[in-house]
C-alpha cells in the first residue's frame, strides 16, 4: 500500500512533537535534577589529573576537596538535599563554594539554611560570583552570613593551613565580571607554601592571575559555565562572558592546573541538556 504524501508529513509531524516533548522533559524536570558526583585526584605517582577510580587512595598526604559552584538557590529541594546528603558521604576536608550561590537578595535566607545544613568539615570556604554582585547584597552582609556558617568568604583573600605535614594556602579572588580580583593583595601578607590553590568563579581569570613567581598556583578552581547549561550532544551552544575558552572539566595542558566545574542550578532558565549538575570530589595528593 502506497502512503500519501499527507501521511507522511503527519508522521513527520509526530516523530518532531515527540521529540521535542522528549527534550523539554528531560531539560525542564530530568537533567537539571540528576546530579552528578564526579570523581578526580591531582598529584600522586602519575603526577596528573583526571578520573579518579574508586578504589584508589595510595600512600601519603592528601586533601580530599569537594567542590560546589552556581547553586542558585532558588529553594532547597530534592537537587539540594541530594548535594547535602553526597557532601555527608564525602566526608571531606574542604568543602569550596566557588561563586553564584544566590541570584537575588531574597536569596540570602535559603543560602543561609544551606550552610547550616552542611555538613562539618575542616575547613569550608567560598568566593564570590557575578551573581551575587548583581543581587545587591552588600558584601559585608555575606562575609557575615557565610561566618555565621562556618564558612570564610575570601575576597583577594588567603587563608595557610596544615595538613599531613605540609602548607596549603588557599586564596580566593574576587569576581572577574563584577568585582575587583587582585591576586598579589590576596597573597601579600603570607609567605611561600608548599600547595597553592586558587579560586575564581569565572574561569578566564586562570589566564591573567598575576600571582607574584613566589606565590605561583598549583591548582585553580572555577565555575561560571554550567557546563553550557543548554549542551545538546555534550556541545556548549551559549557561554556566559568570563568563560574564555573554557567549558568544563580539567584544562592541565598550561600551568595551573583549572578544573571547570558544571556547577549545580540553573542560570537566566529553569534548563539543563546535556550538562548535568555536578559535586566535583577531588582528591589532591600533596606528596
Amino acid at each position: 500500500m502506497r502512503l500519501r504524501r499527507r501521511d507522511l508529513l503527519r508522521g513527520a509531524t509526530a516523530l518532531a512533537a515527540g521529540g521535542t516533548a522528549t527534550v523539554g522533559v528531560d531539560g525542564f524536570y530530568l537533567t537539571p535534577k540528576s546530579l552528578e558526583v564526579s570523581r578526580h585526584r591531582l598529584g600522586g605517582p602519575s603526577g596528573g589529573s583526571g578520573a579518579l577510580a574508586a578504589e584508589a587512595a595510595g600512600d601519603g598526604s592528601r586533601l580530599l576537596i569537594a567542590h560546589v559552584s552556581d547553586l542558585h538557590l532558588r529553594s532547597i529541594g530534592s537537587l539540594e538535599i541530594g548535594l547535602l546528603e553526597a557532601l555527608e558521604r564525602l566526608r571531606p576536608d574542604l568543602i569550596l563554594l566557588t561563586g553564584d550561590s544566590i541570584d537575588a537578595a531574597t536569596g540570602t535566607g535559603l543560602l543561609g539554611e544551606f550552610l547550616a545544613a552542611c555538613p562539618a568539615a575542616p575547613h569550608k570556604f567560598a568566593i564570590l560570583g557575578n551573581w551575587e554582585y548583581r543581587s545587591g547584597v552588600p558584601v559585608e552582609r555575606l562575609v557575615d552570613l557565610h561566618a555565621r556558617h562556618d564558612f570564610d568568604l575570601l575576597v583577594n583573600r588567603s587563608v595557610t593551613f596544615p595538613i599531613g605535614g605540609r602548607s596549603v594556602r588557599v586564596t580566593g579572588l574576587d569576581d572577574l565580571l563584577h568585582g575587583r580580583p587582585d591576586a598579589r593583595a590576596a597573597v601579600a601578607s603570607g609567605s611561600p607554601c608548599d600547595r597553592h590553590l586558587v579560586l575564581a568563579h569565572c574561569p578566564t581569570l586562570r589566564d591573567r592571575l598575576g600571582l607574584p613567581a613566589e606565590h605561583g598556583a598549583d591548582l585553580v578552581l572555577s565555575g561560571h559555565t554550567h557546563g553550557g547549561q543548554v549542551a545538546p550532544c555534550g556541545m556548549a551552544l551559549v557561554l556566559p562572558a568570563g568563560s574564555g575558552r573554557y567549558v568544563k572539566g580539567w584544562y592541565h595542558n598550561d600551568a595551573p592546573p583549572l578544573f571547570v566545574s558544571r556547577g549545580i542550578g540553573t542560570s537566566t532558565f529553569p534548563v539543563r541538556l546535556g550538562s548535568s549538575p555536578e559535586l566535583a570530589c577531588i582528591e589532591w595528593r600533596l606528596d
